[in-house]
């Protein structure tokens, strides 16, 4: 497996969309030159070369020249613009064939389980002592056996989030690191904060999404889409007994004892960065001052306090979707949009594609927290979100549509709701993560963050057998 973590040298094209590889601090760069950045992977140095014609100096921290972008235009959702002025990359169609190394075969797995639960909260000085959520999970074929990988967000100290790593055989019992990785082979953190006082990502960042691809542009194999938060809060007040939260911490207290109708939002942008093992990351800086993918909207757009949750589907070599979400403070409702671009890169917005449900519906105040998947049988797209009713209670639901891009048509009860009152889960659940089984019983897991008594969070898993998409139940006890 030494082969899938090696970091090579690339000569990449000259190339108008070709964005800037950034681990630490950007260099200083006259124009029209070539330029060599320096980035850190398994205590190796690789460097990257790129040629790129820049219409003016570049910026440096101590000289930084917003560039305005074009993300904000709105042509119709199904419009082909928006996937018309840059080129396309390729899904890799061995990507279930490829996966990070695995962690050492001697580390015993340590979560927990009661009935869902299939990730516990680290223990004692862990870097995740204090909050886990924002699953990615993804399952990997080999020749003779599987492997599962989970991306997700944890905290020590209830503010700060940094993105993990843990691995597993089966999907259910899970190898965790305590602190940074230290080799390709580790568990553990593998991307934190950025350090750069100008960047989008300084106090926060979890993961929405990672997709396997090949580009002419880079050689890296997996992309990791993720929300990056600033330390500064957007004003906002609304008439409304619900705390908005952005990011959200159900962690800090429980739900019963909260100050309703505080908002707290830190201005939040999408981000991506790449990696060749799925433990070393650099980030990819879009065209946003900040280095995120897109721009908050203007004004009293839906869009305009923050953007989070980027969830990307490749729906063909050149037709890329992001979806993601917002608060908008026009309705008082949590609302998902929708992105398309050609190349991951440079992003156009089409606008809000669902927003809250029905009067007393479990989602009446909004959806967010997105997880798409093309159904591999018929081609149609499946939403999983993250619903909350009129007490700001979370629960998961599903839509559907045929194309991906509007006419969602979502189910009117939730496909999994909080547990008894004794589990370990009662208080909500969210940021559901759906992984499509192939030749097994169960043709679906979900797996998803609880959250119970005192604000304590878990990551559990819940399945549908069969064809039976609509109704999930929690895991428990299944022989692998």
């Amino acid at each position: 497996m030494e082969a899938a973590a090696r970091i090579h040298t690339v000569d990449l094209p000259a190339s108008s969309t070709v964005q800037r590889v950034s681990n630490t601090a950007y260099c200083n760069r006259g124009p029209g030159k070539a330029e060599m950045l320096t980035l850190k992977a398994c205590s190796r140095t690789f460097r990257t070369s790129f040629a790129r014609q820049y219409k003016g100096t570049y910026p440096n921290p101590s000289n930084k020249i917003l560039i305005l972008t074009h993300c904000s235009t709105k042509p119709e959702i199904g419009n082909d613009s928006a996937t018309s002025k840059n080129p396309g990359i390729k899904l890799d169609p061995d990507s279930r064939k490829q996966s990070p190394a695995v962690a050492p075969p001697n580390q015993a797995p340590s979560s927990t389980c009661s009935k869902g639960l299939v990730f516990n909260l680290g223990s004692g000085k862990s870097w995740d002592v204090a909050e886990i959520g924002s699953p990615v999970v993804k399952r990997y074929m080999g020749d003779d056996e599987e492997r599962w990988y989970m991306w997700y967000h944890g905290s020590c100290n209830c503010s700060s989030d940094s993105v993990g790593l843990a691995v597993s055989s089966n999907g259910i019992h899970w190898e965790r690191g305590a602190g940074p990785v230290r080799s390709c082979g580790d568990a553990g953190v593998v991307m934190s904060c950025s350090k750069n006082w100008w960047a989008f990502d300084t106090e926060s960042i979890r993961p929405s999404e990672l997709v396997i691809m090949s580009s002419p542009m880079y050689s890296a194999v997996y992309w990791l889409y993720y929300t990056g938060y600033t330390s500064e809060e957007v004003e906002f007040s609304y008439a409304l007994d619900l705390t908005v939260e952005n990011p959200e911490r159900v962690f800090c207290s429980d739900q019963d004892d909260r100050n309703y109708g505080h908002s707290k939002i830190l201005k939040s942008l999408p981000g991506l960065a790449c990696s060749q093992d799925g433990r070393h990351w650099a980030r990819i800086e879009g065209d946003h001052h900040s280095g995120a993918l897109l721009d908050v909207g203007s004004g009293n757009d839906w869009d305009s306090l923050f953007i989070a949750g980027p969830h990307v589907v490749v729906h063909s070599s050149d037709d890329l979707r992001m979806y993601y979400h917002s608060f908008d403070r026009e309705t008082g409702h949590f609302s998902i949009g929708l992105a398309r671009s050609r190349d991951g890169i440079r992003w156009v917005k089409l606008g809000k594609i669902m927003g809250g449900g029905s009067h007393g519906s479990f989602d009446e105040l909004g959806i967010r927290n997105a997880c798409v998947v093309r159904n591999g049988k018929d081609g149609h797209y499946m939403m999983a979100y993250e619903g909350l009713d009129i007490h700001g209670t979370r629960s998961i639901g599903l839509a559907f549509s045929p194309d991906g891009l509007k006419n969602w048509r979502r189910l009117q009860e939730a496909v999994l709701k909080q547990s008894e009152e004794d589990g370990w889960d009662n208080k909500g659940v969210g940021s559901p993560c759906l992984v499509q089984m192939d030749g097994d019983a169960e043709k679906w897991r979900l797996y998803y963050q609880g959250s119970g008594q005192g604000g304590k969070l878990g990551i559990g898993m819940a399945i549908a057998e069969e064809t039976n998409i609509r109704k999930f139940r929690r895991w428990s006890n299944i022989h692998m």
